[in-house]
């Protein structure tokens, strides 16, 4: 992944091991960080040796990073999880879901959101729900003025 994986402000890719094309907004700390970052080429993230890390490589080097920085129960594969997580407590549905992890079946979904705050979850499902009754309400009361002023 590199410049070239940019695209109008999108970081637009086709995942290895699925095969699943994802086109990505670039969020302001991302874009920050590309902007700050140095790149080797067509790779974002480089080797010590100015290289491509490989696949297992990236991951063993993120593992380190992670432990280096104190955080033992963090690893590159966590970032998918964790940001499947935070989008389902966000209130993202399945498909936006699947749109930005490029997971492609509802069940993969359910098994990375799992771990979804079942309290942020419930009061999202309530505030849904309220501006739902809200909205209805207000169509009602509409319906109801007009049907009131043609009698």
């Amino acid at each position: 992944m590199g410049p070239a994986s940019i695209r109008d402000t999108r970081l637009e890719l086709t995942q290895e091991k699925t095969k699943v094309f994802v086109s990505l907004p670039i969020m302001p700390g991302l874009a920050e960080s590309i902007l700050e970052t140095p790149t080797v080429g067509a790779i974002f993230v480089v080797t010590e040796f100015g290289k491509q890390f490989s696949v297992k490589g990236f991951g063993n080097k993120f593992r380190h990073w992670c432990d280096e920085a104190g955080l033992p129960n963090c690893s590159a594969h966590g970032l998918r999880k964790a940001a499947a997580r935070r989008f389902a407590e966000a209130g993202c549905s399945n498909q936006e879901i699947k749109a930005w992890t490029g997971h492609t079946t509802d069940s993969e979904v359910a098994r990375y959101t799992a771990a979804a705050d079942q309290r942020t979850l419930s009061d999202t499902a309530a505030d849904k729900l309220l501006a739902n009754l809200a909205e209805r309400l207000a169509k009602d009361s509409d319906n109801t003025l007009k049907l009131n002023g043609n009698k």
